[in-house]
């Protein structure tokens, strides 16, 4: 099969990458070490489609706005959980090729289009998998469909009971089980107006309650925008990679290495688009495919919306294994219980404390473990995934959390951070050639600058001695070659524009009691005088 060079994605595969529309002849490789870092290249076309999506929300009345603060903190998130691949391999593909290497049963051609089909399906079922024993906000019965069993699809008038409201009614589909006649013929109990069957022949039964907290520590980062747009699809958790390899290590056992390391990539930028409001209904599509009316269930925390929907590509396994439902009423976005913070590092690992501190106060051996291997719902005397009673009402009138600051200084934070997120893709393209030291060097500047940016974006107390620290961390980077500008000739314009900052910077924290300081700086940074 033709070979695509390694790291140069041309704009025509770019696009296509992100809707899984490659072609096994154009995506076939040898080796991984030939496989391109499709993720890594992905940046320009993320940027393009978000400016798509801002510029169509603000021609629509009705359209999604995004907000500074919630923006710059899902980047930040999606840039801090690939950081440790520039260290290290990345743990899921490490593991792969471990099993490969040492318990292979079978080794097909990494040539072949049946290979590639088989990944592609192995992959997303592999996803669906990890997806749902990741959750844990939820409360799912769950479901046991033995292959025993025909489901039949009603297609009716009349109104029904919704699960998620005793007095909300509506028309749709119902979905009966049956028995399967032992006698075989026609089965019994169905009546006119039934247009179809679906005979799910299981070979097993499927647990309806995977749902592990430890697992959700990682997860709920994903999850905790109150916001649904494509900036959302890039808060990624940086833990999460250390568990999501397990899923995938069956297929090692006969699909080769850079055939799984094409497929994990194609799979979550898939997941990209469908991070929207905009695009409401594709009708058969959305039989097969996941699409964002799918997954803006799978975001609510509507009672309704609650542990559903967790496909990567295909719905189909959401369909078959019982955790599929359909959009209805009014999807409230984030977390049951929300954050309100935008500071990285909290967003990234909160969960953690709390998770180890309702471990050291449980009870008893069988308790403390209850708190790692059930759900984050869970409490002594309640069901595995708790009680949906304790899940806070959704009345549809929920704000975001969006504390007031300054215009100023929300295009101040904005202008930072992109010309921080250009020399993150730069320290992505570049790291191959750069020496470790660089790598070590430039991903440090790169934390302290996503902490200082949060800690402005969340008007924190030490936010100035923060920022000023960073402003002399970047003069000393420019001086010394680290860092490029965009334009060469503007190097000694910023170079003063950071000095005039870190001065700025250094009256606010000296003279943050001072009433009498300069309007223009009250103006700049009066987000800080609350913290007198």
């Amino acid at each position: 099969m033709a070979r695509v060079e390694v790291n140069n994605v041309t704009v025509s595969q770019g696009v296509r990458m992100l809707f899984s529309l490659m072609t096994p002849n154009e995506s076939s490789f040898e080796t991984v070490q030939e496989v391109p870092k499709y993720v890594n290249q992905a940046t320009p076309y993320f940027i393009g489609l978000i400016l798509l999506e801002v510029v169509l929300g603000w021609l629509k009345t009705d359209g999604p706005h995004i907000k500074i603060n919630d923006f710059i903190t899902s980047l930040s998130a999606g840039m801090m959980s690939r950081l440790p691949q520039l260290m290290v391999r990345s743990l899921e593909l490490s593991a792969y090729i471990y099993v490969w290497n040492n318990f292979r049963l079978l080794e097909l051609p990494w040539d072949s289009a049946w290979t590639w089909w088989l990944a592609f399906f192995g992959v997303d079922m592999g996803y669906y998998w990890f997806h749902r024993f990741a959750h844990g906000s939820g409360y799912s019965s769950g479901t046991r469909l033995a292959f025993t069993q025909t489901v039949a699809v009603v297609k009716t008038n009349r109104s029904r009971q919704c699960r998620h409201g005793p007095s909300q009614r509506r028309p749709g589909l119902d979905v009966i089980v049956f028995k399967r006649n032992p006698l075989g013929g026609r089965r019994r109990g169905l009546t006119p107006g039934h247009e179809g069957f679906i005979n799910l022949l299981l070979p097993l039964e499927v647990p309806g309650r995977a749902e592990l907290n430890f697992l959700w520590a990682a997860h709920q980062v994903h999850h905790s925008s109150e916001h649904y747009n494509l900036s959302t699809a890039l808060r990624q958790s940086v833990t999460q990679q250390f568990s999501s390899w397990l899923f995938y290590l069956p297929l090692a056992l006969m699909v080769p290495p850079s055939v799984f390391a094409v497929h994990v990539q194609f799979n979550l930028l898939y997941q990209f688009w469908i991070h929207t409001e905009l695009v409401k209904d594709l009708g058969p599509l959305e039989w097969i495919l996941n699409t964002p009316s799918h997954h803006r269930v799978h975001h609510g925390r509507n009672p309704y919306c609650i542990d559903k929907n967790y496909a990567g590509i295909l719905i189909i396994w959401d369909k078959m294994f019982g955790t599929f439902t359909p959009e209805s009423d009014k999807v409230v976005y984030g977390l049951t219980h929300p954050i309100n913070t935008f500071e990285i590092w909290s967003v990234e690992f909160l969960y953690y404390p709390y998770l180890w501190q309702r471990f050291w106060e449980a009870e008893g051996i069988s308790n403390k473990l209850s708190v790692i291997l059930k759900g984050p719902g869970w409490t002594p005397g309640k069901p595995r995934l708790g009680d949906i009673a304790d899940i806070p009402q959704i009345t549809g009138e929920e704000m975001p959390y969006d504390p007031a600051w300054s215009s100023s200084m929300q295009a101040y934070v904005f202008i930072q951070f992109m010309l921080l997120l250009d020399v993150y893709n730069n320290l992505l393209t570049d790291q191959t050639i750069l020496s470790e030291m660089t790598v070590l060097l430039m991903t440090a500047y790169v934390l302290l600058s996503l902490t200082s940016l949060g800690f402005l974006i969340d008007q924190r107390a030490n936010a100035a001695e923060l920022e000023m620290m960073r402003c002399v961390l970047i003069m000393v980077l420019l001086r010394f070659g680290y860092i490029k500008p965009l334009v060469p000739l503007l190097a000694f314009p910023i170079e003063v524009s950071l000095t005039e900052s870190c001065i700025m910077h250094g009256i606010i924290k000296t003279s943050i009691t001072d009433f009498h300081l300069p309007l223009k700086h009250k103006m700049l940074f009066g987000l800080f005088s609350k913290h007198a």
